[in-house]
């Protein structure tokens, strides 16, 4: 039998993740199903034993406990002080990051690894604090609870009937070196908590009463457990993988990402098969023309929908359209999609059975593993949505309608004297509904100008006139027959001028792409195409742009690029300030976004983003965004696909000057 050599690439990337590995501090997470089970004091202890073993060892944060036995651990190590943050007046305790990376030692304790620090903070997460201080090489020591991981969020909420604010995604609990799973017996706990171990006394009696119950504390122990065995099956298979001792076919599990309250239960559901399948999940949202009418409220549920799909290791696709079971079924067909999420709304009862979401996902897509998962949520937001929809008409949509009607009925009256017949006449009308929907953006006014026209009909031109009486007994069944084709008419007219719009829009992205893909590839040097870059995007997102290109030990100065001159002199100031550099400074050393409208250095009057290909940073770009405001999906793809072609351009003119280097030195 032929053995199946290995990919001479897949081995070189495995040795640059192992050398990079390398780099990288170590992870241990004490693991608790509950408050007072020991983790503080598995970990304490543990990091005892390590300065008995000569090792550096310091604490960064302990939670105060009333405990003493704990606490009583923490003598004879040294303390990191704190930094204190200062928010509505009341003083607030933080672990100080700078302070470590400077005390640089080998061992850090944090407590509370799901924390969600102060307002004003670094980071919004302790866990980017922990990813921060391992990506410096310090060893670190945390602890977490079961409730406080991403996906297990709505089962631990069903069980104990309270929903945790403070959680961690799932990578960060996975991305782990090591996790000891601390574990005592329910009754053990509950015992410890009347004995006043835990808490005070006011605070075990609720307790008690409420989360610390032997059948609640069971099923979060179970969990627990199962939960760290699947962390031990997610090892070995890609132990496996990287061995290549196994033939390996990854799962791609494609969830649907909308604004709907319970959307975020089916992305959940989503992250833990992909991850009991060993796949990648793909989040894709679908962009409709209602989305542009969505609510503040709808708007900020589906950006943080769509950041808790990156948080659990989904990657983002958008694409544009009106019928997303369709556009859904397409993607996944065209991707390589082997299971598709969805969620389903409670069906409705009912003579006329219009089919569901799932059913025409599943009609277009029969030959498709589809996981439903229940969403009582989805049809009322639809509903919601549909009715706003019609509702929202604007004046200026009225008043061309108004003019429409107007308009044909004022041919008609001509048509009349002209002795012109009222099959004649009728199509007018037809005409006018049609071309109303094209220069107008509501379904309801198509509905309601199709019955006002059969209205007007009736009384301007049938007999007797200018009444809403009729002579002919067939005209009741012609109204109803007109009525029905001027309906259809418009919205078929509606109907193609949104698909028009939605090509457009996608033809535009592909011709920017190719475009500024020229006029990048026509640059000779680093310089000029990171500045060919930054212009484009500012005209693009008609926002201003600061660039950093990189130097040798870091970023050079920074430029602003702002083609519509939006800017006041304070601001440009203000673009350029030392707590601005340092922002783009952190996202050039750790190749990840930061600023404002993410939950890393949010105070930042700049949204940054490194160009980036692969692990290597090319420079860093600033968009002027303010911190409530957000990118469109469709800026938001244009912006990351102008940024991947940047880096790619920069990467090929790196190896060119490279090439012709070698050369040089060869010839001489």
């Amino acid at each position: 039998m032929e053995m199946e050599r290995p990919d001479p690439e897949k081995i070189l990337e495995s040795m640059e993740m192992e050398e990079e590995k390398k780099k990288q501090g170590r992870l241990r997470i004490f693991f608790g199903y509950a408050a007072g089970v020991g983790k503080t004091y598995s970990m304490l202890k543990s990091a005892r034993k390590r300065k008995e073993e000569g090792w550096d060892v310091v604490i960064g944060y302990l939670e105060p406990h009333a405990r003493p036995e704990t606490m009583a651990l923490a003598d004879g190590l040294e303390k990191i002080p704190v930094k204190e943050i200062n928010y509505n007046g009341i003083s607030l305790k933080e672990m100080d990051v700078d302070a470590i990376l400077l005390r640089k030692p080998g061992l850090v304790l944090v407590d509370e690894y799901a924390h969600t620090n102060a307002a004003g903070s670094r980071h919004e997460k302790r866990y980017q604090d922990v990813e921060e201080i391992l990506a410096a090489g310090i060893d670190v020591y945390t602890t977490v609870n079961v409730q406080h991981i991403e996906s297990l969020c709505d089962i631990v909420a069903s069980i104990t009937g309270i929903i945790v604010r403070e959680r961690i995604p799932d990578h960060a609990f996975d991305r782990a070196d090591e996790v000891k799973l601390v574990d005592i017996e329910p009754e053990v706990l509950i015992t410890r908590l009347e004995e006043g171990k835990i808490y005070r006394s006011e605070q075990a009696s609720r307790a008690l009463g409420n989360f610390f119950t032997i059948e609640k504390l069971t099923a979060l122990r179970e969990i627990a457990l199962r939960r760290t065995a699947d962390r031990v099956n997610l090892v070995a298979e890609r132990t496996k993988k990287q061995a290549g001792r196994q033939y390996y076919t990854e799962e791609k599990i494609l969830v649907g990402i909308s604004p709907s309250p319970s959307n975020s239960k089916i992305i959940r559901a989503a992250a833990r098969m992909a991850q009991a399948f060993g796949g990648t999940m793909i989040g894709l949202y679908v962009e409709t023309p209602d989305s542009e009418k969505f609510s503040a409220e709808d708007k900020k549920r589906l950006k943080d929908n769509i950041h808790l799909a990156e948080q659990l290791g989904a990657k983002i696709e958008t694409v544009s359209g009106e019928d997303i079971p369709f556009l859904i079924a397409e993607y996944a067909r065209n991707s390589g999609i082997s299971k598709i999420v969805a969620g389903r709304s409670m069906p409705r009862r009912g003579f006329m059975h219009k089919p569901t979401f799932v059913d025409k996902l599943t009609m277009y897509a029969p030959d498709m593993d589809i996981y439903i998962i229940p969403d009582n949520h989805m049809e009322r937001v639809k509903q919601k949505l549909n009715f706003e929809a019609k509702g929202r008409i604007r004046w200026v949509d009225f008043l061309k309608a108004a003019l429409c009607l107007f308009a044909s009925t004022i041919i008609g009256l001509i048509f009349y004297k002209m002795g012109f017949r009222d099959t004649n006449i009728i199509t007018v009308y037809i005409l006018g509904v049609m071309i109303s929907a094209i220069i107008t953006q509501s379904r309801f006014l198509s509905f309601v100008q199709s019955f006002m026209s059969i209205l007007v009909f009736n009384y301007c031109f049938t007999e007797p006139r200018f009444s809403l009486d009729t002579y002919d007994s067939g005209y009741p069944v012609t109204f109803l027959i007109t009525f029905v084709a001027a309906l259809i008419t418009g919205n078929l007219a509606l109907e193609m001028k949104m698909q028009s719009k939605e090509l457009a829009k996608s033809a535009y992205r592909t011709k920017v792409i190719l475009d500024i893909d020229q006029m990048l590839q026509s640059q000779n040097s680093i310089s000029d195409i990171g500045a060919t870059m930054a212009e484009e995007l500012s005209k693009l997102l008609k926002r201003p742009i600061v660039y950093y290109q990189k130097k040798a030990d870091g970023l050079m100065e920074p430029k602003i690029y702002d083609t519509d001159n939006t800017l006041t002199s304070d601001e440009k100031s203000k673009m350029l300030m030392d707590n601005e550099k340092a922002v783009a400074q952190w996202v050039f050393k750790n190749n990840k976004r930061a600023g404002a409208t993410t939950g890393t250095l949010a105070n930042a009057a700049c949204y940054y983003l490194a160009v980036r290909s692969l692990n290597e940073v090319y420079g860093v770009v600033g968009i002027r965004i303010k911190q409530e405001e957000n990118l469109s999906a469709f800026e938001s793809n244009v912006l990351m696909a102008v940024l991947s072609e940047t880096a790619t351009v920069m990467e090929r003119e790196l190896l060119r000057k490279r090439e012709e280097k070698s050369m040089f030195l060869y010839l001489r």
